[in-house]
């Protein structure tokens, strides 16, 4: 693998953006994904640095999510933004973080993601349905680093 943007095949890309788009048919939720080849940190310090260099604080309603994946490290994380994590229970992330386990050890990523934020903008709808007004304030491409 070249580069860490070739992870990736452009089906891949366009199926993962895909999933973003319909999630946020459903929710003013904003989802996002980035991948890195390692993270040699805690992961969820990394997944937080990120989520404010990619100005996903910045939503209206603080209703941004981030997925994360250091491919070669093979560590992920899911975070929210505080109004997210406001209102939702303690353990929302768990179950999708499982699920999107079980394929990422199967090396399918792309189902992995796909699943985990279709059940994301799913479960961000009860708390932050979509509204007729609502515009989409973050980027919907998949983001990369080194």
């Amino acid at each position: 693998m070249a580069s860490i943007q070739d992870f990736f095949s452009e089906n891949d890309k366009k199926e993962i953006k895909k999933a973003i788009l319909n999630a946020e048919m459903d929710t003013s939720g904003e989802i996002r994904v980035h991948l890195e080849s390692t993270c040699k940190t805690d992961v969820l310090d990394r997944a937080a640095l990120l989520f404010k260099q990619l100005g996903m604080e910045k939503t209206e309603l603080r209703n941004g999510v981030l997925f994360y994946i250091a491919v070669k490290s093979q560590k992920f994380a899911i975070i929210g933004d505080k109004g997210i994590n406001a209102s939702v229970p303690e353990n929302f992330w768990v179950d999708i973080k499982e699920n999107m386990r079980a394929h990422f050890k199967k090396g399918d990523y792309v189902s992995g993601l796909t699943e985990g934020i279709e059940t994301t903008g799913k479960s961000l709808k009860r708390h932050f349905p979509h509204h007729l007004d609502d515009i989409n304030e973050l980027s919907d491409e998949i983001s990369f680093g080194e």
